[in-house]
């Protein structure tokens, strides 16, 4: 008996929504999942080049754990275009603005290969700073990455 490859096709493919509540959770065990879930390797039909990933929808991401003197230490760095014009801001002053749902986007995005299916993939995630979110008619699936692994939850 020969033994075959199974390799989908974008028509085949059988997408799930995931519900991940992020409350007390760390930053990269949590970005991690949810960027193995976007791919979809999860899956045992994985197939690199197809969109095969789950679309994934994370609450509270304001909530996010860091461990260590990450908060403090870890500093993003960017250019304005102007001379002398490189500013930076800590990964604390980041969850702590406007918009803390963007360190986990950025996370979970330096995660998967970049290109145009990951410009695709990134699609397929929905993060929100509060608990609240409008995707209830998808009937999304609660996801507990806290029951993984006690150290995907800080203490």
């Amino acid at each position: 008996m020969l033994k075959t490859t199974v390799s989908l096709k974008p028509a085949d493919v059988k997408k799930e929504w995931v519900l991940i509540d992020a409350d007390g959770l760390v930053l990269g065990r949590l970005a991690a999942i949810v960027a193995t879930r976007l791919r979809g390797k999860h899956k045992p039909q994985y197939t690199p080049h197809v969109d095969c990933g789950d679309n994934v929808v994370v609450v509270n991401a304001e909530k996010v754990r860091l461990t260590g003197n990450k908060g403090e230490q870890a500093v993003f760095h960017w250019h304005t275009g102007f001379p002398g014009g490189i500013k930076g801001r800590t990964l604390r002053q980041r969850l702590d603005s406007a918009h803390p749902e963007r360190v986990l986007e950025k996370a979970v995005e330096r995660m998967i290969t970049r290109g145009p299916l990951q410009r695709r993939q990134m699609k397929n995630l929905h993060i929100y700073a509060g608990p609240k979110h409008p995707h209830d008619g998808q009937q999304p699936r609660p996801l507990d990455i806290a029951a993984m692994n006690k150290k995907n939850r800080s203490a």
